[in-house]
């Protein structure tokens, strides 16, 4: 167990909040978890790669000036016929493989992470109104997330995907991008729902919500104000595991083709095309995006389930 939190005596300042957090619980737990300090070093790693490409790549994998097709298909600089130039290989067109990684790592974060913070924008809202509000909309909401709930959520985003892609048939990359973060987080909101409208119907009970209704606070100010910051807990923890998640069906959609859009590949792009290639003996192409997808996936994972048993009070 860690130490109790400072308190402030009089006469003295009360701690800072990052303070109060090293001094927490949830920071106590990190430090005593080995394999949660291990998961948060590749996430950063992988965050830090991703969004400093631009930087930290040694090459720019969309400069087509600066591509040479006949450094195609070359494999990593140990084996072979590899060239210093380039760690990781080329690709089929002579582009820089741990570079093309690094790139097509920031579409994959970017993508889950922003269909993530929209499917939590949605989720939260109407699992808030069906739980404080209940009867007929709290039914039909549950009847919505059952229908979605029936349905894998790869097909709905396929759907929705190629709807989209229908409509908006000449698009640019911007819209694309926003119809694919549409796309998946359209599958995503219903577990934030559901969960918000359990705990949501816990809390409306509560005496602290009695008494803001007795002294006449509006309902929306209520469920803002006083509920909201009480469900937060299990709502941090899914959108922890759901990034991943987000992540791997982004990466699913563009290795099946309706994914971002060819100009810009993200990581399931990279399988996709180094797919062709793996019977032929250029293994590289498409291993080292898997192995950047799968470290991507599994550190998010198992900070997402450390965190899940750090926010647990029965495990304190």
């Amino acid at each position: 167990m860690s130490s109790p939190a400072p308190t402030a005596t009089p006469g003295q300042k009360a701690p800072g909040a990052l303070r109060r957090f090293l001094d927490g619980d949830v920071w106590h737990s990190f430090t005593r978890s080995p394999l949660a300090m291990i998961a948060a070093f590749v996430a950063l790693v992988c965050l830090v790669c991703a969004l400093f490409a631009t930087w930290i790549a040694p090459h720019d994998p969309f400069d087509l000036a600066a591509l040479e097709l006949m450094d195609s298909r070359l494999p990593p600089a140990w084996i072979d016929g590899g060239s210093t130039k380039y760690l990781l290989g080329t690709d089929d067109q002579g582009r820089d493989l741990l570079s093309a990684i690094m790139y097509g790592a920031r579409i994959s974060l970017l993508v889950g992470v922003a269909s993530v913070i929209l499917s939590m924008l949605i989720g939260v809202g109407l699992g808030l109104l069906a739980g404080f509000v209940g009867g007929k909309v709290d039914a039909f909401i549950m009847r919505i997330c059952d229908v979605m709930l029936s349905f894998p959520s790869i097909l709905i985003a396929l759907l929705i995907d190629g709807i989209g892609r229908a409509v908006f048939q000449n698009a640019h990359d911007t819209l694309a991008f926003a119809v694919l973060i549409l796309a998946i987080s359209l599958t995503g909101w219903v577990q934030y729902a559901r969960t918000v409208r359990g705990s949501t119907m816990v809390e409306r009970h509560k005496e602290y919500v009695q008494a803001a209704r007795v002294i006449g606070v509006k309902p929306l100010a209520i469920m803002w104000r006083h509920v909201l910051p009480n469900v937060t807990g299990p709502v941090m923890v899914l959108a922890t595991l759901q990034v991943a998640s987000a992540i791997l069906t982004e990466a699913t959609l563009s290795f099946l083709g309706v994914g971002v859009p060819p100009t810009s590949p993200s990581l399931g792009t990279l399988i996709r095309i180094g797919n062709d290639f793996l019977f032929s003996g250029e293994w590289w192409i498409t291993i080292w995006p898997s192995v950047m997808l799968v470290l991507i996936a599994l550190s998010v994972n198992l900070l997402g389930d450390w965190l899940r048993d750090a926010l647990n009070p029965r495990l304190r």
